[in-house]
């Protein structure tokens, strides 16, 4: 072992010199495409051989850690609570990392009986792939995972065979002749051969899914509710084409069009919302739309709809706060206008010790056959690059309600519900002009802040087309 420590110690070092002669003096930013390539492709084959290293450490420290008597094991001895403590004061690794140390090794790692006889690892090729530094851990795991969760409902001889197998892939000797396979490729291939082995294990599978499933809600801090959760795949796959539908800049297949005097430039715009956003965004289309179907369940005889309260005075200035019901902390005045222009307004008025005065009768914004015009004259949300088809979006009063906008239909646009929401503090500009929709781009866009007229709608843009030809 002193030998082996000495030859370590040396190799830190070397690297310690290579590390501050490639990123210190600059030889890594210098370097030619193709020397970039090679280095890149050493330095992971040195991250595997350590991941070696690291792997077989962690299942000998925890092996000597499973001592009945609590003194005696060696996290113990050393001050630790456990294991992962120990890991992470001698690696300098996260938590999850050195969580990840311990259940690579647990498919590597080599046992021995109490006579002294060696036990073959339950992954006895990919641990050679291992020490070979053909796979890391990632790659490891990735194989581990599936082949593990079968437990005993498949024959050692099953197991092994496909060990062999996605190890040989691992180090591109595989029956395919393809690359040494990357962890994401080896995930893939573990899964396939779990299945096809394990015929048995979908229910269980699926039981142990059902039970994990689950949305959770945070408490409120600063405006925003935090959300986690495990969705069943066949969920988060139906969620996945929503946020693909509505995220898409070219969602509609008839494109934006400005008329007359189209932009020169394309009018697919950037869209400066990240990816966390849009998923957000996509999620609140789904429920607003959901929710406005007519399809859901009722709630005290009425559809589930979102109440949210505020004061006249309020509303008209556009200033202070508003309330949702079933939320502690109030909300901006942007949120009660977008709730007023995409679903009911009853107006409530009330004395000035609370007593209830008079109560007004609900008002629909626009009903289906408003809703039918509006969607054939605009097509889609009609932000240009935005696409999101017209039975997701809401119809926005451009003239607002409060502040006396007829439900017409010369007074509504179609909006999704990202720029229904934001419309009042973004960059884009709207107004009614003869019964047309026309929108102000923002002037890194169109320097001359014209008002154009826009649709998606494909039966006007024939039209149009028929008009010049």
């Amino acid at each position: 072992m002193e030998a082996l420590l000495d030859t370590l110690r040396g190799t830190v070092e070397q690297l310690r010199d290579l590390t501050a002669q490639g990123l210190r003096r600059g030889a890594i930013r210098a370097a030619a495409d193709v020397d970039l390539m090679d280095a890149l492709r050493v330095a992971g084959d040195a991250a595997r051989l350590a991941d070696a290293l690291l792997v077989e450490g962690a299942g000998e420290v925890a092996r000597r850690s499973r001592m009945p008597e609590r003194d005696l094991r060696l996290s113990t001895r050393l001050g630790c609570h456990d294991v992962n403590e120990l890991l992470q004061r001698l690696t300098r690794l996260a938590p999850s990392s050195t969580a990840r140390l311990q259940r690579a090794a647990r498919a590597v790692l080599v046992e021995h009986r109490l006579d002294g006889e060696e036990l073959p690892a339950t992954l006895p090729a990919m641990r050679e792939a291992l020490i070979d530094g053909q796979v890391g851990v990632d790659g490891l795991l990735a194989v581990a995972g599936p082949l593990e969760a079968m437990g005993d409902r498949v024959g050692r001889e099953d197991l092994l065979t496909a060990d062999a197998v996605l190890a040989a892939e691992a180090r591109g000797e595989g029956p395919d002749a393809a690359p040494p396979a990357c962890a994401d490729l080896l995930r893939v291939q573990a899964t396939v051969w779990a299945a096809a082995l394990d015929q048995d294990g979908a229910e269980p599978r699926e039981q142990r899914a059902t039970r994990l499933r689950g949305v959770w809600f945070g408490r409120e801090r600063d405006g925003i509710i935090p959300i986690k959760g495990a969705l069943l795949p066949e969920v988060a796959a139906q969620f996945q084409r929503i946020c693909d539908a509505t995220g898409s800049p070219r969602a509609s297949d008839s494109g934006v069009s400005f008329h007359p005097d189209a932009l020169e430039a394309d009018p697919v715009l950037p869209d400066p919302r990240t990816t966390a956003q849009r998923t957000h965004d996509a999620l609140a289309t789904a429920l607003f739309t959901a929710a406005s179907s007519e399809l859901l369940p009722t709630l005290g005889g009425a559809a589930p709809t979102l109440v949210i309260s505020v004061r006249h005075e309020d509303l008209l200035a556009g200033t202070g706060w508003a309330h949702v019901d079933g939320v502690t902390e109030p909300v901006s005045i942007a949120a009660a206008r977008h709730a007023g222009c995409a679903g009911v307004i009853q107006r409530v008025l009330l004395a000035g010790n609370g007593r209830i005065i008079r109560i007004g009768t609900e008002e629909r914004v626009f009903n289906k056959h408003q809703r039918r015009a509006i969607a054939l004259r605009d097509g889609n949300c009609i932000i240009p690059g935005c696409g999101v088809p017209a039975a997701w979006c809401e119809i926005h009063h451009v003239t607002d309600h409060a502040q006396g906008g007829p439900t017409h239909t010369d007074n509504g646009v179609l909006l999704c519900w990202h720029h229904h929401r934001f419309i009042d503090t973004g960059t884009w500009k709207l107004r009614i002009n003869h019964g047309i929709p026309e929108i102000q781009a923002p002037r890194w866009h169109d320097p001359s802040l014209r008002w154009r007229p826009v649709t998606t709608s494909p039966t006007r843009l024939r039209d149009r087309t028929v008009r010049r030809t």
